[in-house]
């Protein structure tokens, strides 16, 4: 499960970066509408991104915590 979270919170930070450089490179070629469009579609995956690190990162702590409690440690 952790890892399935992790990879998928990594998809959603490649897409917003991949749309952030197709944002630039409109932008460069003064397509300014489209260089908004993919801007807009790069925060939205951003946002997921965030959504999915967040996820994964409460799904490992809750785990740490458990595996801890086992074992005895702090």
């Amino acid at each position: 499960m952790a890892g399935d979270s992790h990879v998928r919170a990594a998809e959603f930070h490649e897409l917003a970066a991949h749309a952030h450089r197709a944002a630039a490179a409109s932008h460069g070629k003064e397509d300014h509408l489209t260089g908004h469009e993919l801007s807009q579609q790069a925060m939205e995956h951003a946002a997921k991104a965030y959504k999915a690190s967040q996820a994964a990162f409460d799904w490992s702590a809750k785990f740490a915590k458990k595996k801890g409690k086992a074992t005895g440690s702090k």
